[in-house]
């Protein structure tokens, strides 16, 4: 049986002169999540959103905040943005991020968030397998991080299929998500390798019709990704 796919609109990509009506805007076009890359500095070059741009974005939507923490050290930071509103808290599994992956996750479920891990284009699979029963969402980076606009990686689609395969095999129900150069062919082709939400930037908030380009990114998806939590 198949799910229908989620999309979650990156505010990374919205004008942030009117960053309440743009979150408001994309909530009321269809997105199923709102997607708050959180980045220091210090993890990828950019600096972008604190708890406090968290809190204001909690405020103009009730659809769930899927946070990508791009940071060092994200323990220090876990409770802050879950009393923010975060609804997800996704880490990076690599240690230049947490020396203490297992830990980490564990305390965002702790924290009463739904926890997710999240793999650059050059981190294979086997740094998180002893993880993946512990996560809701698995976060397949398919450009690299730091950066909104940048063009898909068509060598991560087998690992998105890995890690398709291997939830089966083990029988896991965590999400696939896939952030990075989504478009009509990019979503097809990483829904088609088993990712079941995409996070989409300039795709949506560069289009005149938010409603309509989610509606198309739908379109789009194949079909037949496996059953995974809601």
């Amino acid at each position: 049986m198949s799910r229908p796919l989620k999309i979650s609109a990156s505010v990374l990509a919205a004008d942030f002169t009117r960053l309440g009506e743009e979150v408001a805007a994309v909530d009321r076009a269809g997105s199923d999540w709102i997607h708050v890359d959180i980045m220091d500095g210090r993890f990828v070059p950019d600096i972008s959103f604190g708890p406090s741009v968290v809190k204001a974005i909690r405020r103009s939507t009730r659809k769930p905040l899927n946070l990508h923490l791009m940071i060092v050290e994200p323990e220090r930071s876990l409770q802050r943005y879950r009393d923010a509103g975060a609804d997800h808290l996704l880490v990076q599994a690599e240690p230049g991020s947490t020396v203490h992956l297992h830990r980490v996750l564990s305390q965002v479920r702790e924290l009463g968030c739904r926890p997710g891990v999240v793999i650059d284009p050059a981190t294979p699979i086997m740094w998180i397998e002893h993880v993946l029963h512990l996560v809701d969402i698995v976060l397949v980076m398919t450009v690299n991080p730091g950066f909104g606009g940048q063009a898909f990686l068509p060598e991560m689609l087998p690992k998105i299929a890995a890690l398709r395969t291997l939830a089966r095999e083990r029988g896991l129900d965590f999400h696939i998500e896939v952030d990075g150069g989504q478009d009509a062919d990019t979503i097809r082709r990483s829904t088609e390798a088993g990712a079941d939400v995409i996070v989409a930037g300039t795709a949506i908030f560069g289009a005149l019709d938010y409603a309509g380009k989610i509606a198309e990114m739908r379109a789009c998806a194949h079909t037949s990704t496996s059953p995974t939590k809601g």
